[in-house]
Formats: structure tokens, sequence, C-alpha cells
């Protein structure tokens, strides 16, 4: 664990002190969208006509200025994020667990939070949010290079801007929260350092292509017509070109880090005692305590996928809100159905099931179709977690797989139903003739989405099980038997979350 560690900080050293100071011209950063026509956008103004020669040159359109609403929107956003993350995961994946690897657990979110912001300064930005090729973006903007403070980012509608180190700040909280995800499916049995290995190998392999597939595009102010969007589309992500509708990270975030999770449990298998011992949570308190954190930081989540604000964003925030709460009804409801009660444990976990499913959804679909989300998910995570998982006879600790990739697929396929204009939804945008699009295929735009979800699949669990056998090799991914029984609070971190 010493020899990693440091290696980890000689290894930052090195890289801080090669750091330069170039200053070079820095163009509006790509936002996250959605598809070639996809993030719902305040109507711009049509692109004037060609008009008749002048005999002056008009003087060229002022560049466009961050508004400070929406920048101060987006740091709230952010700061919204950061607390989903720590405390609000690592409570409630905290309590879930049992009481001697309750430190363990908020150790791995802390730490893994933290490792994950400074590889994003130092090369996840670029490589997920340059242009470079459609899985992968270059290294142009390695060390933030090239950014200052004057450097802006594009939003999904023309003309509108933010600052480029907010947009920055905002990606890198979502590519932590993801990573943190994982830890959850192998809680209670892996080694300190082979958690910290893993997902910066994960980090690097897998959460930054799959970004770059499905958000990465030149923005809106890069469309004028027919030609300029297939120069666009040509540049973009590969998900975001096939027309991928993606608005806060089913893909990205939920099912991406949920197949990690159950590819860990499955390669470094069950608890001891795992099926004939209780494994009960230890503190439901903290877990509903987590899980209000995390519906309170998932509005920054899910309406600061919008990037400014609006009434995208209002329609993000209502959808969040409701989907939440019927996820939550119908997982008691369903609990109180088959099991004659419904539970705290229930309650939770359904919230976080409606989180879940609603972060592709939240800025396409209206609040009916939000509420349907809503209602399949809380029964359809509620058997993920129970029916699901005895098939795939998996140890995932705390049913990452059960309720991030099952409520991460449901919402994603979803969204491709319920963004139809027929339905309530907004469509899908036309950044040529600034005007949704009136033609939406529910049947078309599903099937785009399910490639989405498959490519997520089959990238992610690829990644995983080689970075999982490569921490193996190198550092050993299991805690020794008696340092499991012991607890990880104790035999990793020399402390414990309780004093009796």
């Amino acid at each position: 664990m010493t020899k990693l560690l440091a290696t980890l900080w000689l290894g930052m050293a090195l890289l801080c002190g090669s750091m330069t100071a170039t200053a070079q011209p820095t163009t509006p950063a790509a936002a996250p969208a959605a598809s070639a026509a996809a993030a719902p956008a305040a109507p711009a103004a049509p692109a004037a006509a060609a008009a008749a020669p002048a005999p002056a040159a008009e003087a060229a359109a002022p560049a466009p200025v961050p508004n400070k609403g929406d920048t101060a929107w987006m740091i709230v956003a952010t700061v919204l994020v950061i607390l989903m993350t720590i405390p609000g995961l690592a409570l409630f994946y905290g309590g879930l667990v049992r009481s001697k690897n309750m430190l363990s657990v908020l150790m791995q979110v802390f730490v893994v939070t933290s490792m994950i912001y400074v590889l994003w300064v130092l090369y996840g930005y670029s490589a997920a949010f340059t242009a470079g090729n459609p899985f992968i973006g270059t290294l142009d903007k390695l060390f933030f290079k090239g950014i200052t403070p004057d450097s802006v980012a594009a939003t999904f509608s023309k003309g509108v801007v933010i600052p480029e180190y907010i947009f920055a700040a905002f990606q890198a909280t979502f590519a932590a929260i993801t990573a943190c995800l994982i830890v959850g499916a192998f809680a209670e049995r892996v080694r300190f350092s082979a958690v910290l290995l893993f997902c910066a190998l994960w980090f690097t392999f897998s959460y930054l292509p799959i970004a770059h597939m499905v958000w990465y595009w030149d923005g809106p102010d890069a469309i004028t017509d027919a030609e300029s969007l297939e120069k666009v589309t040509a540049a973009a992500g590969w998900l975001w070109a096939k027309g991928a509708l993606d608005f806060a990270g089913g893909t990205v975030v939920h099912i991406n880090a949920a197949v990690a999770g159950l590819v860990g449990s499955y390669v470094v298998g069950k608890r001891i005692g795992f099926g004939r011992e209780s494994m009960a949570p230890h503190n439901l308190t903290l877990t509903m305590v987590g899980a209000a954190m995390l519906w309170v930081g998932w509005f920054g989540f899910n309406a600061g996928s919008n990037l400014e604000a609006n009434g995208v964003t209002a329609l993000a925030f209502i959808n969040t809100l409701a989907a939440t709460a019927m996820a939550t009804l119908s997982w008691i409801a369903g609990e109180a159905l088959t099991k004659g009660k419904a539970s705290m444990l229930g309650a939770a976990s359904g919230a976080v099931s409606g989180l879940v499913a609603i972060t592709p959804a939240c800025g396409f679909v209206g609040p009916m179709g939000a509420i349907v989300i809503g209602l399949a998910a809380g029964l359809l995570c509620l058997w993920g977690v129970s029916g699901l998982k005895r098939l795939l006879g998996a140890d995932d600790s705390l049913d990452v797989f059960g309720v991030h990739g099952v409520g991460g697929i449901l919402g994603a396929l979803l969204t491709g139903v319920f963004a139809a204009p027929s339905l309530g939804g907004t469509g899908v945008f036309d950044y040529v003739t600034n005007a949704a699009n009136p033609e939406y295929s529910i049947a078309g735009q599903v099937w785009i989405q399910l490639q989405a979800v498959l490519t997520t699949i089959v990238w992610s669990a690829v990644v995983s099980f080689i970075a999982y056998k490569v921490v193996d090799l190198v550092l050993g991914l299991r805690v020794s038997e008696e340092d499991e029984r012991m607890g990880l609070d104790i035999s990793s971190h020399g402390e414990s979350a309780y004093n009796r």
C-alpha cells in the first residue's frame, strides 16, 4: 500500500512538473449532448438568408459571453453533485455494510473521489471533451493547457456559453461519482490499494471513452445548415452521431458503473459467509440520510446537465422530483404485496432507482412520462435486487447492478418512448431549422437507445475484466480471510467507526 501511494504521488509530481504555461487560442468546449439534433434548447434566431452584396462588409457578430445567472446556476449544480458523492453516496453505502466495514466504505468513496478529480484535471477532461475520433478525444488540453478564465464552453442553445472551468468542474463530479458507485458491488472484501488502482484504470479506459462517445460534439453554434450538421456529426462521439439520447448519464454513469460492479462481484468472489451468515445493514438511519442527500444532489446532476438556467432546466427538475417519488411508492408497494411489509430500506432504494431511471430521460420527457418511468423503475429494480440477483448468482454487496444497471437500462430505453411529442416529450431538436423535428419514430429511437445500452455494457465489461485481472496480478484483489473476518476498518485502516 505504501509503495502504491508513493508511486502515485511521484507520478503526479512528475506530471505537474512538466506542465507548460504556454497559452493558446481557445474555442468553445463541446458540451454533452444526446443526438445530432438532440438536446432541447430555446429556439435561436434562424440563420439569415444570403443577402445581396453590400458596399461594405458588415461587422462580425460579437462572440457570446457567459451569463452570470447561468454561471451561478452551474456553480450551484456542481456543488450539489459533490454533495451526492461526499457525503451522500458514502453514507448511503456506509449504512448498508456491517459495522466493522463502515469506515472502509467511507474511505474508499472519499479517496476515489479525490483521485478522480486530480486525474480529470491532468488528462481526463482532455480525453473526454476534445475532438479526436469517434471513441476518444485527444490530449490537446492535457493539464488544462490553454484553458483560461476567459475560455467558454458551449451549451445546448445557440449563442449561450458558460465558463469552461465550471463546465470542466461539473463533468469532473460525474466522473468521480461513477467510479465510486462501483465500490458498492465488491464492498467488504477488497484491498484499499486495489480499489484505487482499479478505479484509475477503469476511469481511463471505460469512463472516458463512453463519455466521449455519448456526449462529445462541437456545440450548436457550429450548426447552420445541413452541410455543417454533417461535419459536426462526423466529428462527434460515436453514439452521439447515431442519435442516442442521454441527458444526464444513464449510459455514461449508471450502466457503465453497474456493469463494472457486476463483473467485479464475479471476479473478486463472494464474501466469506455469504448466504450462511447475516450480512444485514448495520445502520439504516445513515442509509436514509444518504438517500435523502442523493435525492437533493440529483437536482444538480439532472437539471444541471442542461448547462444553463431555462425551461428545460425546470423540466429536468420537476421530472427528477416526480419520477423519484413515484419509484419510492411503487417499490414499497411491491414490497408490501410480496413480503407483507414496506421497509425503510425499500423506500430509500426505491428513491435511488427512480433517480437512476429518470437520469437519461429527464430533459426529454414530460412529467407524466417521468411518473410512468418511476413506476416501472421501482417495481423492476425491486426484482433486480431479489429475483434477478438470485439468477445471476453474484455477491453484488450493495446491489449496484440491481439498481443502477436495471434502472439505467430501463431509463435509457424508455427515454426513446416518452421523448415522443405525442406522449408529452420534447422530441428531437433540429439545429438547422432551430425547431423540434416534426418527425419522431418511437421504434427507431428505441433501437438507437438499445445500441447505446449494448455498446456500454460490452465496453465496460471487457475493460473491467481486464482491469480486475491486472490489479490482481500487480497487487492482489482480496484481503486475507483473517482480515475480512476482522473487518476492513481495523485491518486496512487501523481505526473503527464506533468506539465501544
